[in-house]
């Protein structure tokens, strides 16, 4: 029966792909949503008892969740350069969040997923958080989209959280239109604006990337979402963004597009459960103003699977078979690979590209491509999953050894009890893949602390 299944969903897979070949004419539409910050356990079809996701976890029932699907980076900018390149962060030198201030940003010679997109007629729209450079030169419309409406940086990056005089501003294109931005409308406007340019593209092939500033602190929604959640204001933003989306999976439904259409809805990092205290000074944010990992070890700015492990739904109706869930690994730099190929477009081969085709396994007919994935921050490599196996560069003692620690994803994806004295075979060939990891990519392989 097994097999039988195998191969019926074989058959979808490939009658699926003679379809894209019929209509190679009007490829499909693409939407990704990224949150900010929202972490593992934060929907509530990844576990979470009181916060509720009714849309989110409709959009699952109707395509696919995986639930062993990483960002590159535990935090901001690093991930959203991941995504839009197909390329780990330590090939470039956006290894953290950059401030306000700073002049660095996207490079030009980057290949980005609007660029590639819209060389096959797409039409393309950044609406949200951008968060790779906030001066002329790496505007969002300067690397493949069309417009931009959002915010340049995190919503936090202002006084008195971050030290400088720039002020925060909501950008259309490249001229700021708000100051100071009111956010507790924020998430309801991004929505507007995508469904807008939903509306006024219904006609040609679009890629939407609608990137929410939330749940990144300092939270906010408006007042016809606060205090819905059993969740305090967090689940109010939460169900927020989940309202937000249902925005989206309708409009797609009532312009006859939503059999047309890949919906991908993930988020850049987990959840900033450890915020340092300059936070909390002026009482506006709260420590329990954060997310939850789930079960899973870590958080944020960390390399544990809290702060790199992250929801993933796909949906595409009659394409993606509906209800299924893997364990399967991938990472946001599959879908940059995956979407080009998708869109009829060819994955830059003039330099090193991360992101593997993960199409057949949303379709439900094959596992992923993917049997490694390393994680680094800022640029240190600091761990390596192979398979079901996780080695761990640990070090307690700033001055003492490092330790190498070895954990296993299928039966403690906890990270809870190191395994590695039992496997030194598995320890070694694994030491020996980061070793060629940072040979290959210029990734420090620093046996310091985590």
């Amino acid at each position: 029966m097994v097999a039988a299944g195998r191969r019926w969903r074989v058959c979808v897979f490939l009658l699926g792909v003679a379809c894209l070949g019929c209509e190679a004419q009007r490829p499909p539409n693409i939407v990704i949503i990224f949150a900010d910050d929202l972490g593992y356990g934060d929907l509530s079809s990844y576990g979470h008892p009181t916060i509720r996701t009714p849309r989110l976890d409709r959009m699952a029932q109707e395509g696919i969740k995986l639930t062993s699907f990483y960002v590159a980076s535990p935090a901001c900018s690093p991930s959203r350069y991941a995504l839009l390149t197909g390329r780990y962060p330590v090939r470039s030198d956006i290894i953290w969040a950059l401030g306000p201030d700073e002049e660095r940003g996207i490079a030009a010679s980057e290949v980005t997923l609007a660029e590639a997109l819209k060389a096959q007629g797409y039409r393309t729209a950044a609406v949200g958080k951008w968060h790779l450079g906030a001066r002329p030169g790496f505007f969002p419309t300067e690397h493949g989209f069309d417009s931009y409406y959002g915010l340049l940086y995190s919503n936090d990056m202002m006084p008195p959280w971050v030290g400088t005089e720039r002020p925060l501003e909501l950008w259309r294109d490249t001229v700021p239109v708000e100051h100071p931005v009111d956010q507790s409308t924020l998430t309801e406007r991004y929505t507007e604006e995508a469904v807008a340019f939903i509306r006024a593209s219904r006609d040609t092939p679009f890629f939407l990337y609608l990137a929410h500033s939330m749940p990144h602190v300092p939270l906010h929604t408006s007042e016809r979402f606060q205090g819905r959640s059993e969740g305090g204001l967090y689940g109010d933003v939460i169900e927020t963004i989940d309202w937000s989306t249902g925005r989206i999976l309708d409009a797609l439904e009532e312009e006859g597009l939503a059999d047309h259409t890949l919906v991908i809805f993930t988020s850049d990092n987990g959840p900033w459960n450890e915020m340092p205290e300059r936070m909390f000074g002026e009482g506006k944010i709260r420590p329990w103003d954060a997310g939850s990992a789930g079960p899973l070890r870590g958080s944020k700015a960390m390399t544990w699977e809290g702060g790199v492990r992250v929801p993933f739904i796909a949906r595409w109706l009659g394409r993606i078979p509906a209800g299924q869930v893997s364990s399967e690994l991938a990472t946001t730099m599959d879908l940059y690979t995956t979407v080009i190929g998708v869109a009829g477009g060819a994955v830059p081969r003039d330099r090193p590209v991360d992101g593997q085709d993960i199409l057949p396994l949303l379709m439900g007919a094959a596992g992923s491509p993917r049997d490694n994935f390393f994680y680094c921050y800022p640029d240190r490599l600091q761990a390596v999953r192979d398979g079901e196996w996780k080695l761990v560069i640990r070090r307690t003692d700033p001055q003492g050894p490092a330790m190498l620690e070895l954990y296993n994803m299928r039966t403690d994806p906890y990270e809870r009890f190191t395994v590695a004295q039992s496997h030194p075979e598995v320890v070694e060939r694994l030491r020996q893949k980061m070793l060629a990891f940072a040979e290959e990519t210029g990734a420090r392989l620093d046996l310091g602390g985590r």
